[in-house]
C-alpha cells in the first residue's frame, strides 16, 4: 500500500466525537420541537455541512440569519459538551508520526465549522500550523460531493490517486471515493457491516489506527527507504 499524502476527516475520525454531536442535536432538537435525529438521519446527514443539515431537519429552506443562529446555538451546545473530553482516535499519534518518518503529507478536510475545528485541534494539541485544513465552507460543494478532497490534494500538491483519505461516514466516503483516492473507514460512527452496505464501500474498515497500522499500513512501520 503506498501513497504520497493521507487526508483525514476530523469529527469521528481523528476524534471519536460524534456522541457528543448525537447529544448536541438531541438538546436543540428538544429546544425546538424537532424529532430526535435517528440512525437513518445520520446515514444522510453524518459528514454534511451545517447549510444542507438544519434545513432537512427543519423541513423547509432557512435564511441565511437562520442558519448562523441555529448553527452557532448547536455548536456551542456541542463544544460545552465536549471542552475537556476529547483524545484523539486510537493509534492516530503513531500513526502521525510513522506518516513523517516516510514523509508523506497531511491534511483535514472537514466540513466542520471554523469554531469547531480550532476547538477540537486544541483539545487535542494537534498544531493547526503542521498540516493543511480544508473546510467545507471554503469550498462549493459538500462532502458528498469530493470538492474537499480535492482541494486538500491540490493544496499538498498531490494527485488525488496518490492520496488516502480516512474516514467514519458513508457522506465522507463517498466523497473521497469520487475525488479518486482509496479509502479507509473507522468505525466509530456505523458498523463494519453498516459501511459495507454503502456505494461506494471503503476501501478498508478498521476500528482504529492502531488496527491499520497493523493491517494495511503495516508498511508504514518499516524505516523508510533510503535513496
Amino acid at each position: 500500500m503506498t501513497f504520497r499524502a493521507a487526508i483525514f476527516d476530523l469529527d469521528g475520525t481523528i476524534v471519536d466525537n460524534m456522541p457528543l454531536h448525537t447529544e448536541a442535536f438531541a438538546i436543540f432538537s428538544s429546544r425546538h420541537g424537532l424529532a430526535p435525529l435517528t440512525m437513518a438521519d445520520r446515514r444522510r446527514l453524518d459528514g454534511r455541512r451545517n447549510r444542507e443539515i438544519f434545513p432537512d431537519l427543519f423541513g423547509r429552506p432557512l435564511t441565511g440569519d437562520e442558519l448562523r443562529a441555529y448553527e452557532r446555538e448547536k455548536e456551542s451546545i456541542y463544544r460545552s459538551l465536549s471542552a475537556g473530553r476529547l483524545v484523539p482516535l486510537r493509534g492516530f499519534e503513531r500513526l502521525v508520526d510513522a506518516l513523517g518518518r516516510h514523509g508523506i503529507a497531511l491534511a483535514i478536510a472537514t466540513s466542520a465549522p471554523p469554531e469547531n475545528v480550532q476547538h477540537t485541534l486544541r483539545e487535542i494539541r494537534l498544531d493547526p500550523a503542521s498540516l493543511v485544513i480544508v473546510r467545507g465552507d471554503e469550498v462549493p460543494r459538500g462532502k458528498p460531493w469530493p470538492d474537499v478532497f480535492l482541494e486538500a490534494a491540490a493544496r499538498l500538491g498531490v494527485p488525488p490517486a496518490d492520496c488516502i483519505a480516512f474516514e467514519d461516514a458513508p457522506v465522507g466516503i463517498a466523497a473521497a471515493a469520487a475525488a479518486g483516492m482509496r479509502t479507509v473507514a473507522v468505525t466509530t460512527s456505523f458498523s463494519a457491516s453498516d459501511l459495507a452496505r454503502h456505494d461506494p464501500a471503503p476501501d478498508h474498515v478498521v476500528a482504529d489506527f492502531d488496527e491499520f497500522l497493523a493491517g494495511p499500513g503495516r508498511d508504514l512501520l518499516s524505516p523508510p527507504a533510503v535513496p
